[in-house]
């Protein structure tokens, strides 16, 4: 089966150049047996390569989404070549010709795992049923009738409570003696006899839902232990699964994958991400790797867009990546130059970046997006300094960033920002043409959690957002425009470009609200930024042109 592929097969060598080899990103981790630190770029070269296979996988059958990855690799005779995977399955096969195969182990277990996931089906269809009982429609039906007609008894039972209260005041103004003590108890009894109204009532509640609640209740406890036993399973199945899935590395070493989880138990599906399948493959055949990169393919999932290129997963890869790069020679890539940030600006008080787009202000919740403009800040600076982000940017908008070196600064800094007494203006190019070249954009916003990060236009939930506006050039259908954001919500100048009640008319390169071709940037850049200085209170600007 052939599985090196040269290069021309994804791109024309002509068009290669010396920046080709810069790296954006690096896979990364520490071997758990030598503790030395091994890194992998993802360079320009590797991206343009994946380009090439997006183009091919365009031109497929349109399948689920899912990731992909590509390894340029070098044989013992210092020729490149090129390695594909696909992550987990490719319409429902595990190995596809021309595609590095999976990490061999799982035959070996084959009929345990057919016979697991039977059980788990057949688990998961009687949940089902127990969680459709019909008796638990019968029983909410049943409890809300039961609760209308509780109320309308109370009601009733209030009137008639505040017509006896009513009858006695007029018995004891009225009449006295033997004649009243008889009106009394007259009262009392139908007072009793609304209290045995009431009994009744619950007796009929009682006999009617009890029965229900029982068999619910032993359909709870049925479903609980139905998921012990799955968990039990579950957990049984990927013990087998990691004991069976051995990784080698460049060193020559070999280990199980249950041997490199060093908190808790991986996650199953370990190994079966493209990165362990193509180092693991370059491994065993001798192929030393010179980069790799990972990209989203198919429908948009999980915040995941076709075409954008991906760190390692922080669930299954990275905790692996450690051993799966050990024994990688090669030249160190220098710590400053991948941590390089263009400085505008420095003192005591604070530090202004030019910040590059595609990377993120702040790091993200996960060890797979921790590369930010705070984290490299962070590498710069003194043991305990502080560093604190004052505002922030989109990861695809470049421009001007302020962080604050001191508690203080940064508190004079967020309050200027809170109460908008900054001056912000970004310059974008636009796919379209504004029906009117000045004005502002008044459109709430809000983000829908379901569709995270994206954000909408809603009238009922969204938060007041508006951005001024003013056309500087048009040329056929591209214009470009300024934009003083009044509110800071996240995307909101994106959104209020492309809505239709804004300017219909997205920024170039939005992934999210336009239209945008692999590789394109998005040509939105924080061109000027103006406060007051939180020492001197002094006005001051930067300003940085455009990059497009």
């Amino acid at each position: 089966m052939v599985v090196l592929h040269p290069l021309e097969d994804f791109l024309d060598l002509s068009s290669v150049v010396a920046g080709d080899h810069d790296a954006d990103y690096h896979y990364q981790g520490v071997c758990p047996r030598t503790g030395q630190h091994h890194t992998l770029p993802r360079t320009q070269l590797a991206k343009a390569i994946a380009q090439g296979l997006i183009t091919q996988l365009a031109q497929a059958v349109r399948h689920e989404g899912k990731m992909y990855g590509v390894l340029l690799v070098q044989d013992a005779d210092g020729q490149p070549w090129v390695l594909k995977a696909f992550s987990g399955l490719w319409q429902g096969q595990r190995q596809i010709p021309g595609w590095v195969p999976p990490i061999p182990g799982r035959d070996r277990i084959a009929l345990q795992e057919a016979q697991t996931l039977n059980q788990l089906n057949t688990i998961k269809h009687r949940l089902m049923v127990l969680q459709q009982l019909p008796e638990r429609q019968t029983y909410a039906r049943l409890a809300q009738d039961f609760g209308q007609q509780r109320q309308q008894l109370n009601a009733i039972h209030r009137q008639r409570q505040q017509a006896r209260a009513q009858q006695r005041q007029v018995y004891q103004a009225a009449i006295a003696g033997d004649v009243l003590g008889q009106a009394l108890a007259k009262l009392d009894q139908q007072s009793r006899g609304d209290k045995a109204e009431l009994r009744a009532f619950k007796q009929r509640q009682h006999s009617a839902l009890a029965p229900l609640e029982v068999t619910i209740q032993a359909a709870d406890g049925e479903i609980a232990a139905l998921k012990r036993q799955r968990q039990h399973l579950s957990r049984q199945l990927q013990a087998q699964m990691h004991e069976v899935y051995t990784l080698t590395n460049f060193a020559g070493d070999w280990l199980a994958i249950q041997d490199l989880a060093t908190q808790g138990n991986l996650p199953t599906g370990t190994g079966d991400c493209c990165a362990p399948k193509l180092l693991h493959f370059a491994a065993q055949h001798g192929l030393m790797p010179l980069a790799m990169a990972e990209f989203w393919w198919g429908p948009a999932q999980a915040g995941k867009q076709p075409g954008q290129f991906y760190a390692a997963c922080t669930e299954r890869c990275q905790p692996i990546m450690g051993f799966l790069l050990g024994g990688l020679a090669g030249q160190p890539v220098s710590l400053s130059t991948r941590l390089e940030l263009p400085i505008l600006y420095e003192d005591d008080g604070l530090i202004v970046v030019n910040k590059p787009a595609g990377l993120l202000s702040v790091p993200g919740r996960y060890c797979d997006r921790a590369d930010s403009v705070l984290t490299r800040l962070q590498l710069t600076q003194p043991e305990g300094a502080c560093l604190k982000p004052v505002h922030r940017l989109d990861q695809d908008t470049s421009g001007v960033l302020v962080l604050a070196r001191t508690a203080a600064a940064h508190r004079h800094l967020s309050q200027q920002f809170q109460e908008r007494q900054v001056t912000k203006v970004y310059d974008a190019l636009l796919d379209g043409v504004p029906a009117q070249p000045v004005g502002v954009i008044d459109l709430p916003l809000w983000g829908d959690p379901a569709h995270r990060p994206r954000q909408a236009v809603d009238w009922q939930r969204g938060k007041p957002s508006q951005t001024q506006y003013q056309v500087i050039d048009q040329r056929g259908n591209t214009t470009r425009v300024t934009f003083q954001p009044v509110t800071g919500r996240t995307h909101q100048i994106r959104v209020h470009a492309a809505h239709p009640q804004g300017l219909n008319a997205p920024i170039q390169g939005d992934r999210l609200y336009g239209c945008c071709t692999p590789g394109q940037r998005l040509c939105l850049h924080a061109s000027r930024l103006g406060v007051q200085h939180p020492r001197t209170n002094r006005w001051i600007e930067w300003v940085v042109d455009a990059p497009f």
